[in-house]
């Protein structure tokens, strides 16, 4: 498995994975944006990892590691390590980014507040849906969002073998509508106003019960995914 592992950092991940995954959560900083969609682009770095340029399916890489003295499970396994790795070095940089965007934004308010002082109109900036205070809750929804992603994509891919356009495609879409709905729209929803200023504590508690449900959901995807790839003939 090490081995495999090995591989999969070595030859199946596309530099401008490691782009994505380090570069886009510094949308984090933007003022006014959703705080939610730096996650999305872990998800664009799958048909990345899966087909590449000129690796992946373009190198027949799935047909090179399954001919190795290896189960087929293991080949899935050190892949889904792989997907598990990006979700968490971006989880990770978003919330070491968290601290510098809060500071960022109280500037901005700061100077909003002088120049509304002299007189002048000053339109409040403003994040939609889950704000700052409500980051934890945001780190366990995307937690959820990435493990029913995976329990999408994985196993369609490994149902041929090639499948890389239609289970990212379905997987892109189950992203920004799960994302969408839980981080942006839900606060606006009547009688929920309180998930914005839920209270640390029961965030933790949330983000914990979220890590057990990915890991689950993980699980099954591993499980499901190893079994149709070992129906595929080569």
């Amino acid at each position: 498995m090490k081995a495999l592992i090995y591989k999969e950092f070595r030859l199946a991940m596309h530099p401008i994975c490691y782009v994505f995954i380090f570069l886009f959560p510094f949308l984090i900083l933007i003022p006014s944006y959703p705080l939610a969609v730096g996650f999305i682009y872990v998800i664009t770095c799958y048909p990345i990892l899966f087909l590449g340029a000129n690796k992946g399916q373009q190198s027949n890489d799935l047909l090179y590691s399954v001919l190795l003295p290896i189960r087929k499970k293991d080949v899935v396994l050190a892949r889904i390590f792989t997907v598990l790795f990006m979700q968490i070095v971006c989880m990770i940089m978003m919330s070491l980014l968290l601290p510098f965007a809060i500071y960022i934004n109280k500037m901005i308010l700061e100077a909003n507040e002088i120049a509304r002082a002299s007189g002048e109109i000053i339109q409040d900036s403003t994040i939609p849906g889950l704000g700052y205070n409500s980051f934890v809750l945001i780190l366990a929804i995307a937690i959820i969002s990435f493990a029913v992603c995976d329990l999408i994509f994985f196993p369609i891919y490994y149902r041929k073998g090639k499948s890389i356009v239609m289970s990212t495609l379905f997987t892109i879409i189950a992203f920004i509508i799960f994302i969408g709905v839980f981080t942006i729209a839900l606060p606006y929803i009547p009688g929920l106003e309180f998930i914005n200023n839920l209270h640390l504590l029961i965030q933790f508690i949330i983000l914990l019960v979220a890590i057990l449900i990915s890991a689950f959901l993980h699980l099954l995807t591993y499980k499901i995914s190893y079994k149709e790839l070992e129906k595929v003939d080569f």
